[in-house]
């Protein structure tokens, strides 16, 4: 049996539909292996000839930008925000967020390292797609913190920019102890480092 009857065969697509079938093809790879993934592996994945993927990206570089501005895009972290209950007190949903925010980091703390050491060509550079993902979930956290801001001594825009930086701080292995959890996270956010003091002292 040749390889090209092993190859798992795939129906005809139409352009869009093969280029979304390769980046999903891709990210798992991507995930496991870097930026040393080869053409051939892809389409291996993708049940395609090689060729087919010069058929729709002029170059591996341009593949492996459009897969990273894909697991980049905050569309499913925002619909899950949204999903945050309103009616709950700002902590809940601040513990919410948090815990949103931080399985969605930690699943692409790989793929940022790759952003930060590879060369991709200057108009397709995912940085610019990570960027623009942060300021967009910055926004939707701050909308979350806006019907308590008139507890807070700093701006809901504020308040989120510091919820991404504990948990960016936390994620990425800064502390020398444990990770934070979301609650702690919230605790050092909205009460600082002190810890509240015992009833029965005078």
């Amino acid at each position: 049996m040749n390889a090209e009857t092993r190859r798992r065969r795939v129906p005809a697509l139409a352009p869009d539909e093969r280029r979304a079938a390769l980046i999903a093809a891709t990210l798992p790879l991507l995930m496991t292996h870097g930026a040393t993934v080869t053409t051939r592996q892809i389409a291996e994945a993708a049940g395609v000839a090689e060729g087919t993927i010069f058929g729709v990206f002029p170059d591996k570089a341009s593949l492996l930008a459009a897969t990273l501005r894909h697991a980049f895009d905050p569309a499913p972290m925002l619909l899950a925000l949204s999903a945050i209950d309103p009616a709950a007190d700002l902590r809940q949903r601040l513990r919410d967020a948090a815990a949103i925010m931080i399985r969605r980091i930690e699943a692409s703390i790989p793929l940022m390292m790759l952003v930060r050491t590879m060369q991709f060509p200057p108009d397709e550079s995912p940085m610019a797609a990570l960027m623009e993902g942060r300021r967009q979930l910055t926004a939707a956290v701050a909308r979350l913190i806006e019907p308590d801001r008139h507890l807070l001594r700093r701006s809901p825009e504020t308040a989120a920019g510091l919820l991404f930086a504990l948990i960016g701080i936390s994620t990425r292995g800064m502390l020398p102890d444990e990770d934070l959890t979301p609650d702690e996270i919230v605790a050092v956010l909205l009460d600082g480092l002190l810890t509240p003091p015992d009833p029965g002292e005078a």
